[in-house]
């Protein structure tokens, strides 16, 4: 079986939330303890951090491996879902998995899964937590896929858990109010392991101090510790912060590559997640945070957040998807200014969009389409839904046909921005890459 052989067996045979949806949650851990099991807990030959959340996760995650192999460690990274290439969800130093590797891994171990029917991403977290194993990492930083109780990341035991925040996301799984979803991500919070909640809120702060308290694990809310405000822009693509530890100047003129307006509140999590990692005993010196968060892309190959990939007219993308995720970057396509706005937005069926379309800036000219999977809402109904908004524009069968609509109207200084869901950014990125 060769790697294309075997991804395509991971496509097809498996049941893939990334492509259908609810069918393919699992919502329990029993395949996944059958395969710990199976591969003999293969997560407790190094140590792991494990990172949840509604929003900026995925951001969390790759700044702090960036920042932890900056320093010297050989770090891993399981994230999920990919944009283009299925071994992006698994990386040391960011190098991908191989591909001999995933071919071999799946063939070796087939029999196995046609026995106990796992889903597509109960396999992809056993893949990365064996190939960091034999890797011989120092550490792996490991993304939850979606809640936390009952995701199959969850079988590690972490010498740090983050939460990054809370949000209205997937309540067809976790439940339909704020103190649902923050019981089940909590499901993270591991005995007498720290854990740090990235974005302390009123409505669900209590949920997580109840949960630690049940665990014996020291609580800490990083926008209590730290402070970013605004980032300022500099010229060679970065953005600067002047970042505060109560009340004092603790990181000036500290440089990060990703350019959202709300990595600041991400990197508030990063920040105090380092000072707790330093706590247990890793050595992180002040010139591998600032190296680290300088070259996220470059270290770990993030894509998809406020990601510039052309000037004249600019090009602009990003994965946000749901209220919380998309109101700020709704708020910086506002203050970014071009002469038009050009959005090409498309969405999956299981999102109620009424609950965020009346956030999009109404003088922009938009492209409806959708993204090439399954799941994805249909161009006609999110035009429709869009017009009781005062939305307007024309529909698209596909992301490619959108994109060269909006190319072929822009002016040099207008804007065009792709977003919605992630599986748009995913269609626009391949065609951008030629994939």
């Amino acid at each position: 079986m060769d790697y294309q052989e075997s991804v395509d067996y991971l496509y097809s045979q498996l049941p893939m939330y990334q492509r259908i949806g609810k069918a393919a949650y699992k919502g329990s851990l029993e395949n996944t303890i059958k395969l710990d099991n199976y591969f003999k807990s293969p997560h407790n030959k190094y140590k792991t951090i494990h990172v949840g959340g509604t929003n900026g996760k995925g951001s969390v995650c790759h700044m702090l491996a960036s920042v932890l192999s900056s320093a010297g460690y050989n770090t891993g990274l399981h994230t999920s879902p990919h944009l283009i290439d299925f071994r992006e969800r698994i990386k040391i130093n960011g190098e991908l998995i191989p591909r001999a590797y995933v071919a071999k891994f799946v063939e070796k171990h087939m029999s196995f899964f046609r026995d106990i029917e796992p889903s597509f991403f109960e396999i992809s977290v056993f893949l990365a937590l064996d190939y960091f194993a034999a890797s011989k990492v120092d550490v792996a930083v490991i993304e939850v896929g979606l809640g936390g109780r009952l995701d199959s990341t969850n079988i590690i035991n972490p010498v740090l858990s983050v939460i990054t925040n809370i949000g209205h996301d997937h309540m067809e799984f976790l439940g339909d109010t704020l103190d649902k979803i923050a019981y089940e991500k909590a499901g993270i919070i591991k005995q007498s392991v720290p854990v740090i909640i990235g974005e302390s809120d009123d409505r669900t702060d209590d949920v997580f101090i109840k949960a630690a308290r049940r665990k014996s694990s020291a609580l800490y809310f990083a926008d209590k510790i730290y402070s970013a405000g605004y980032g300022l822009y500099t010229a060679g693509d970065m953005q600067v912060f002047n970042v505060a530890k109560e009340g004092h100047i603790h990181y000036p003129d500290l440089e990060i590559d990703l350019l959202g307006a709300y990595q600041n509140k991400n990197l508030m999590t990063v920040l105090a997640a380092i000072d707790l990692l330093k706590e247990k005993g890793f050595e992180i010196a002040g010139t591998d945070i600032y190296n680290g968060l300088r070259k996220v892309v470059a270290n770990t190959g993030l894509y998809g957040r406020w990601q510039v990939v052309g000037h004249n007219p600019r090009i602009i993308c990003d994965t946000a998807h749901n209220y919380e995720g998309l109101k700020p970057v709704i708020l910086q396509i506002g203050n970014t200014p071009c002469r038009n706005l050009h959005m090409i937005i498309g969405f999956v069926k299981e999102k109620n969009i009424d609950d965020f379309l009346d956030i999009f800036p109404r003088d922009a000219v938009y492209y409806f389409t959708r993204p090439g999977i399954p799941r994805g809402l249909d161009e006609n109904i999110v035009r429709d839904k869009a017009g009781t908004y005062n939305l307007k524009g024309e529909t698209y069968k596909s992301v490619g046909e959108a994109f060269h609509a909006a190319r072929s109207s822009a002016g040099s200084e207008d804007m065009i921005f792709i977003g919605g869901s992630t599986y748009v950014v995913a269609d626009f990125l391949r065609l951008e890459k030629g994939w």
